[in-house]
């Protein structure tokens, strides 16, 4: 079981995976009580109009196949159409609430002064490589900042990938020639919490062939003054940046925003 991640941020981002947790909880919880109460006063329905054999089939207007049942003509037609209108109601705002929530999860925070950092990420039989902004690479880890919007710029260099991290709710598709984008924040506290260095699994979730399911990469999030300290020391020249695998290397770079 994966441990939650509480990473709601001293400016008020919001992390996907606090999102996502929020949107199952609302629905399990609203879920739950609305079936809670249906399964109930259907079984006290059931036990009310049970039939004792009491009473005449003649006293019983039975309907017609095709027509809406209105409660036998009284009182009861109110509360059908009742239940009706709560419904409608209880379902258009679940899905207005939803919607505005994934809307926030597509467009993701707005960093404002703060800035960002954006970070090219390819994938590649079988493995991820990570540009940064002034052209360092790594390999099978991809190191960044707590309490900053990390954005990622997805692509591939042979087939078809998919880079994910369960732990962070985020996942996004590696097609050659092509890029898509994702982003995901963490908090100082949860790194804190985890030791003074929070680490979450990256797999592929797309079958990409024998190496597949070895495909796996690793994120790590310190300290942001840790994490400037360890970045001012990379560059083109690094070691890590001069390592290269098999093929062609990253197609694109990317820049921090101040």
């Amino acid at each position: 079981m994966i441990d939650p991640v509480i990473l709601q941020q001293g400016n008020d981002w919001r992390a996907q995976a606090e999102i996502f947790d929020e949107i199952f909880f609302v629905f399990l919880a609203l879920g739950t009580l609305v079936g809670t109460i249906v399964v109930s006063y259907t079984l006290w329905n059931v036990y009310k109009y049970r039939d004792d054999g009491n009473r005449s089939d003649e006293e019983f207007d039975a309907p017609v196949v095709g027509e809406l049942p209105t409660g036998q003509g009284g009182p009861k037609a109110k509360k059908l159409f009742l239940s009706f209108g709560l419904s409608a109601i209880v379902v258009i705002s679940l899905v207005v609430y939803a919607y505005g929530l994934l809307l926030y999860v597509e467009q993701g925070p707005d960093t404002g002064d703060e800035g960002d950092i954006e970070i090219m990420v390819e994938g590649y039989q079988y493995g991820w490589a990570y540009e940064y902004p002034n052209g360092h690479t790594e390999r099978g880890e991809l190191i960044v900042p707590a309490d900053q919007r990390v954005d990622l710029n997805i692509t591939s260099r042979d087939v078809w990938h998919n880079f994910g991290s369960s732990d962070l709710r985020i996942k996004s598709d590696a097609i050659p020639g092509d890029h898509s984008e994702t982003w995901f924040t963490v908090s100082s506290e949860d790194v804190e919490a985890q030791g003074g260095e929070a680490t979450y699994r990256v797999e592929c979730f797309e079958l990409c062939g024998s190496g597949h399911s070895a495909m796996e990469g690793q994120i790590t999030v310190i300290p942001e003054d840790e994490w400037q300290e360890w970045y001012n020391s990379t560059g083109n020249s690094s070691e890590s940046a001069s390592i290269e695998a098999p093929g062609a290397g990253l197609t694109a770079a990317s820049g921090v925003s101040a």
